[in-house]
């Protein structure tokens, strides 16, 4: 994916209570196919699960105005946020006497689907997915409202059929799905190097095969693909399998960074219950700056959380590389989500959308000044 240009930054409006649904219109809409989000290696099984996290002891019992939070996200590297945060109790520190009831997700069309309808509420996710649930519902149905990971995404191959960059012509690349995240940066990659390829079949100079991440290692393994741009653990689990690492997608990225994972509210909770996003939101502000100063000690705790939720934890030759390459961090980098769409649209997977007002992160930067953190910017794409 190339270094895309920052949009200039407007400024956020304060007060969550005053935030209206945005009237503005996606200009088309996406493709049948365009911008599913696909789990990583090691994710939740196929069904959907449903649990109340406990509370925390030492926790506030402050009474905040919903009884319930309902939290969704994958059982996944890129979600350890939510996956620490909840396991540590640094979420329901927060929440006091409003009880976590959690769901985890497989895939992000099933968590908009479910936050559309109320089964959740607030959702760990990854870009397209909320790309694609802002413009279907033209604006209405989410915002944006803070950042959780950067990074894990790489370009790994077989050594002994791809040796460099300039190597791809007529090889198999896989990626999770059609439309998703890094189907779009593989794409976008391929479009940048002069490769012509069909964005809805994968075919052409360079053959793009769409594979579940669960079933890509024994793809590689039986030699049906040459290598795979996959997120992490993924990436890591095939270079346990001999593949090595042609690209870091960070690398390709302004200052080595680009959003994976956001955190998402439906707008009628965020306009009902802004204490509660709120208290979440330092929760995950919290979870991250915990996971920074204990990074072996949090790597332990979201391995742990994925064993319960996929019913095996990560080997350490996965686990330990791939937890090294995500960055957890509280920015959603909101200028690389539009790169992402300008790329997706650029690859022929979706038709120029409106994302503006697809964040608001004036509690977040509320919760940042308490803290004594710098504020995050909307890249002019907040709600006004």
């Amino acid at each position: 994916m190339a270094p895309n240009t920052s949009v200039p930054h407007t400024p956020n409006r304060p007060g969550a209570g005053r935030i209206r649904r945005s009237a503005a219109a996606a200009l088309a809409a996406l493709t049948a196919a365009a911008l599913l989000s696909a789990c990583g290696y090691g994710a939740a099984k196929s069904e959907d699960k449903s649990s109340a996290a406990p509370a925390a002891s030492g926790g506030s019992s402050a009474k905040l105005s919903a009884d319930t939070v309902k939290i969704g996200y994958f059982g996944n590297l890129t979600h350890a946020t939510a996956l620490v945060g909840l396991k540590e109790g640094l979420f329901q520190k927060e929440l006091g006497a409003t009880q976590i009831k959690t769901q985890i997700f497989n895939a992000g069309p099933a968590e908009i689907e479910a936050l559309n309808a109320g089964s959740i509420d607030i959702g760990w996710i990854g870009p397209s997915p909320a790309i694609n649930g802002f413009t279907k519902s033209n604006g209405s149905s989410l915002r944006i409202i803070g950042g959780s990971a950067s990074g894990g995404v790489k370009l790994v191959v077989n050594p002994e059929k791809i040796k460099s960059l300039d190597e791809l012509k007529g090889k198999k690349i896989a990626t999770p799905q059609i439309g998703n995240t890094q189907d779009v940066a593989l794409l976008n990659y391929l479009a940048e190097k002069g490769y012509k390829v069909d964005a809805q079949s994968g075919g052409g100079d360079v053959s793009v095969v769409r594979t579940d991440n669960k079933v890509t290692p024994d793809a590689y393994k039986s030699g049906s693909i040459d290598g795979a741009w996959v997120p992490e653990p993924t990436a890591s689990k095939l270079v346990t399998l001999g593949a090595k690492e042609l690209l870091n997608e960070k690398d390709i990225w302004p200052d080595k960074k680009f959003v994976i994972t956001n955190i998402i509210v439906s707008q009628k909770f965020l306009t009902e219950h802004p204490d509660v996003v709120e208290a979440v939101l330092r929760g995950s502000v919290n979870a991250n700056a915990w996971i920074k100063a204990n990074p072996d000690k949090a790597k332990a705790s979201a391995n742990a959380a994925i064993k319960e939720a996929a019913g095996n934890a990560l080997e350490d030759a996965v686990l330990d590389p791939a937890w090294k390459d995500i960055e957890f961090l509280d920015d959603p980098l909101a200028s690389t989500l539009q790169a992402q769409a300008d790329h997706a649209v650029t690859a022929g997977l979706l038709k120029k959308p409106n994302l503006a007002g697809i964040y608001d992160l004036t509690l977040l930067n509320k919760v940042l000044k308490a803290q004594d953190k710098p504020a995050v910017a909307d890249a002019g794409l907040g709600v006004k």
